[in-house]
């Protein structure tokens, strides 16, 4: 084709549609022109690498998506436990009030309903009370207030517990007051 016959042509539009406007029929696919074919096969694989980039942004996108649920919900676990220590570390001073009312035998009546109603709850929210007599000295979980030196002892030994401690999962809210022995 000559210069002159392309500009006498004019523009050069391809209806591509499926249904004709006029009939509504679905049309034949055209072949496509041997000199477009390479056109269509740059455009197929353009085409391929756009979906393929997109696919790989959403797969990224969906897992930093499903990275900050987690963490989200690893923190409101963090958070709701730390707010519970927090809560039972206050009541400790009253849980030490109700043992020892119970040791003098003052943990009577209704007095006596409520203090074990108080200890169900804390038990319930995983409070857990430690430190006895002759149990190992481990100073992570006791603190020694008194010390002696006895005969026939391996290690540091707790003779007396003068206020018990308490942890909650595994941390320990308050460590156990004790008097240790050592051979």
């Amino acid at each position: 084709m000559t210069d002159e016959e392309r500009e006498h042509e004019g523009v050069r539009v391809h209806d591509r549609r499926r249904i004709d406007p006029e009939t509504y029929e679905v049309r034949e696919p055209a072949e496509p022109a041997p000199d477009s074919a390479p056109i269509a096969e740059t455009e197929l694989s353009e085409a391929d690498a756009k979906v393929a980039e997109l696919t790989d942004d959403l797969r990224r996108v969906h897992a930093e998506y499903a990275n900050y649920r987690k963490r989200v919900d690893r923190d409101r676990d963090t958070a709701r436990e730390a707010i519970i220590g927090q809560v039972l570390t206050e009541l400790l001073p009253v849980l030490d009030d109700v043992a020892r009312a119970r040791e003098h035998g003052e943990l009577e009546g209704a007095f006596k309903s409520v203090g074990e109603s108080l200890e169900g709850v804390c038990a319930r929210l995983g409070l857990e009370m430690f430190g006895a007599a002759d149990e190992a000295f481990d100073p992570a979980i006791h603190e020694a207030l008194t010390s002696e030196t006895r005969e026939g002892l391996d290690g540091p030994t707790v003779t007396a517990v003068y206020q018990p401690g308490y942890r909650l999962a595994g941390r320990v809210l308050r460590p156990a007051r004790v008097a240790v022995a050592d051979g």
